[in-house]
């Protein structure tokens, strides 16, 4: 059964009385299991919900010609637990966390249905023959799929599960049935680059359009990897020698398909010293969340805003920018084109080494509240520092150690603005103009 915590205002099920305190228990006769079950039967013209309010069961019938979405909300928004991770992946980075971190940081989840509402990656470990079915009668479409590698003998290495082998198959299941996938592959050094990797994208690619995105991307490495398998980090011949077959690739797919379906991640551009690609060769950025374009879909956009900027409108302001060692000098570029084009703004680019899970670790956002006090304590900071939203976590409440904003603020005397990888939002908060879409 599902709680019904709200119903929307106007919606298909507050018009026909349903309240929150009552539990769901089934659809047109079809058990609601989990929120993939109330989606997809939750969509026809004619429903009858069977309900209970802890006493007694009763019918409710719904005429939806129109396919207005229900409008329930449930005490669990997947109705039932979340799965967890049944491997133990040599590159696993929550198991490289240090020690005494909140609790909820060192679940593992491998949860098809966080996969198809939130974007998540899963590796199909936990699905049988049974679910593998449910998705193909659902339709549940996209799934994201952490594939790393084809051969299953390496997969199986890769994850430290006897049973990861048969990815590839699954995904031809899901291709036969019209399932869209985006799939990744984080890149271990002489495990499954090289002719594993080719391997890997040959496989991937022939099952296009159904696989429709392939994203690679660097193994990250902590200094907290005590216990585990050891892993070398990608460095600047190895980032070469990726590029070169997703390039390889991507040049070969689009001549046959029309689209180039892998993209390296930006990290791989930034260790390789190689230009980034240009937005077009991003192809609407399938794969942005999975840092695939973010800096070319932010700089593409700041210009684009710096464009339509009118110098004179910009009162006098100094700010300041703090970012990881990925993006600094992006940064120092767009502050670079901001204060040739308005004399009366100055900002500067503070660069944040990662002291809490080691230097190899460059993103921003994985820096922490303490790296950040304490690496900027003194520091002319300006009127605004800038820090990249994705360093917060809990909508914006706290960055990755529990410190919040307010604490941080404190401690460098300066107000501190979260700002989205927008480049339209960012200029706005580097000219103070408004603090909407931060």
């Amino acid at each position: 059964m599902a709680l019904i915590t709200s119903v929307a205002p106007g919606s298909p099920a507050e018009r026909a009385g349903i309240v929150p305190g009552l539990d769901l228990i089934s659809i047109n006769s079809h058990a609601i299991e989990d929120i993939l079950d109330y989606r997809f039967f939750s969509t026809d013209k004619r429903l009858k919900l069977l309900l209970s309010d802890g006493n007694k069961t009763f019918t409710v019938k719904i005429k939806n010609p129109d396919y207005e979405p229900l409008g329930l909300d449930f005490e669990n928004p997947l109705i039932c637990k979340e799965t967890s991770c049944r491997n133990k992946c040599v590159f696993c980075f929550i198991d490289q966390l240090p020690k005494g971190m909140r609790q909820s940081l060192y679940f593992k989840d491998d949860d098809l249905r966080l996969s198809f509402l939130t974007g998540s990656y899963i590796t199909l470990t936990n699905l049988d023959e049974r679910q593998i079915r449910r998705i193909c009668d659902l339709r549940i479409s996209p799934i994201n799929v952490s594939v790393h590698a084809t051969d299953p003998e390496v997969r199986c290495s890769m994850l430290s599960n006897r049973f990861a082998g048969s990815c590839l198959d699954t995904l031809k299941t899901f291709a036969a049935h019209g399932i869209t996938v985006n799939c990744q592959i984080v890149v271990c050094p002489d495990i499954n680059d090289g002719e594993v990797l080719r391997r890997s994208l040959t496989d991937l690619c022939a099952l296009w359009p159904q696989v429709a995105s392939v994203a690679v991307v660097p193994v990250g490495l902590t200094d907290h990897r005590e216990g585990l398998p050891p892993l070398r980090a990608v460095e600047k011949q190895d980032a070469r020698e990726i590029l070169s077959i997703i390039s390889e690739f991507a040049d070969h797919n689009l001549y046959l398909h029309g689209s180039r379906i892998v993209y390296g991640s930006d990290e791989f551009y930034l260790t390789a010293e190689l230009p980034l690609p240009s937005e077009e060769e991003y192809e609407g950025y399938p794969q942005i969340e999975n840092g695939v374009g973010l800096l070319t879909s932010l700089r593409t956009e700041f210009v684009d805003a710096l464009e339509e900027l009118d110098p004179e409108s910009v009162a006098p302001f100094e700010f300041s920018v703090a970012t990881g060692v990925s993006a600094a000098g992006l940064m120092r570029e767009l502050v670079d084109l901001l204060e040739k084009k308005c004399h009366n703004i100055h900002g500067r680019v503070y660069v944040i080494e990662n002291r809490f899970f080691g230097k190899r670790i460059t993103v921003a956002g994985l820096i922490t509240g303490k790296d950040l006090t304490e690496q900027l304590s003194g520091r002319d900071l300006g009127s605004r520092l800038l820090i990249s939203a994705s360093m917060l976590r809990y909508d914006g409440e706290v960055f990755l150690d529990d410190m919040t904003p307010a604490q941080a603020e404190k401690l460098l005397s300066t107000d501190i603005l979260p700002v989205k990888n927008d480049g339209y939002a960012l200029l706005r908060a580097m000219t103070n103009k408004e603090e909407g879409n931060v």
